[in-house]
């Protein structure tokens, strides 16, 4: 990271993902499957694959303690992250396991009851962010769960206005709402709430199909959803659907669509979060690093943006778990 450059960044959890590992088998009986332990949540990758693009990156988060933590800072640092954003916690690090469907759609099963990912304090934050914020990136699991995400949302209204704010969604329904997320205090009503105010204060919002599924149950038509969601606050967003294109939307505009790449998918882990990162490179480098600047943006050059983000996702999607490509690889790619 240079020393005076705009940085981006992140804000949310550190997950160690297990993959599981097909061509291992389950043993004889079928009942021990295998696993490989890879470093992964939402911000996490966001940062990776900022810092493989060269994005000067800081990445904030609560490190929570096992033998797994030096293996996600290190996953970090080689990436060129700066890590000086993560807090030392004594709670333990959340765990995802995945089950990968035949279309390469992940399934998780999270065990994160008392993890360190949402137990951020105004203090904590005030003493990991830089003075040189150009954009920073919030969502998923540590955004829309308490007693964190109070403090995430303060942050968040100190800094609007002064650096770009980005929001992912990122709904797990299973922490969200139901008898898991009871556990963690959520539920559809207080989930909701929570994202509605971190959505009107965005700059940029990247929100799935999924994500809508969940949050506005029976939406069928999604260019009206993302009309109406740029019309809620952000100046740009930025709907995926799976293989199908990308709907982009900005207040009082048309809603705009972007085909994705083709490439072979061997998964999906990790591709929302690496459009995003994409995305938020393309921007900082192309200097809109503010509302109005984004705001002014002609749709060409947005558009051209958003499909180099989508070539970073896709790269992503044809290798294991989340594996976003360095900038070489992108534009051997392009």
């Amino acid at each position: 990271m240079q020393p005076g450059s705009p940085s981006l960044c992140v804000l949310g959890e550190l997950v160690v993902d297990l993959l599981p590992v097909p061509e291992a088998g389950a043993g004889p009986e079928g009942t021990a499957p295998q696993y490989v332990a890879r470093p992964g949540g939402n911000a996490l990758n966001v940062a990776v694959a900022a810092g493989r693009l060269g994005a000067p990156v800081r990445l904030l988060a609560r490190l929570g303690t096992g033998p797994l933590a030096v293996h996600l800072r290190r996953h970090a640092e080689l990436a060129g992250v700066d890590t000086t954003g993560f807090v030392d916690a004594e709670e333990p690090i959340s765990l995802a396991v995945v089950g990968v469907g035949p279309d390469g759609s992940p399934d998780y099963g999270f065990h994160v009851l008392g993890a360190a990912d949402w137990q951020w304090t105004d203090d904590e934050l005030a003493r990991v962010l830089p003075a040189d914020v150009g954009a920073v990136h919030v969502g998923s699991i540590s955004s829309w769960t308490e007693p964190g995400s109070t403090a995430i949302a303060g942050l968040v209204d100190r800094l609007s206005g002064t650096a770009l704010i980005s929001v992912d969604p990122n709904i797990r329904p299973m922490l969200a709402d139901g008898p898991v997320g009871a556990t963690l205090g959520n539920d559809r009503a207080a989930v909701t709430r929570r994202l509605d105010a971190l959505v009107a204060g965005a700059d940029l919002v990247k929100v799935s199909a999924e994500d809508l599924a969940w949050l506005e149950p029976g939406t069928a038509d999604l260019d009206d959803a993302v009309r109406r969601w740029a019309d809620r606050g952000p100046a740009l967003v930025v709907l995926t659907d799976g293989g199908a294109p990308l709907r982009i939307a900005r207040p009082g505009g048309p809603v705009l669509r972007r085909e994705i790449p083709r490439v072979d998918v061997v998964d999906t882990v990790g591709a929302g979060d690496s459009l995003a990162a994409g995305l938020l490179t393309g921007l900082l480098d192309a200097g809109l690093a503010s509302r109005a600047a984004l705001a002014g943006a002609p749709d060409e050059q947005l558009l051209a943006l958003v499909d180099d983000a989508a070539l970073v996702a896709a790269l992503n999607c044809t290798r294991v778990g989340a594996d976003p490509p360095t900038r070489a690889e992108l534009d051997a790619a392009r």
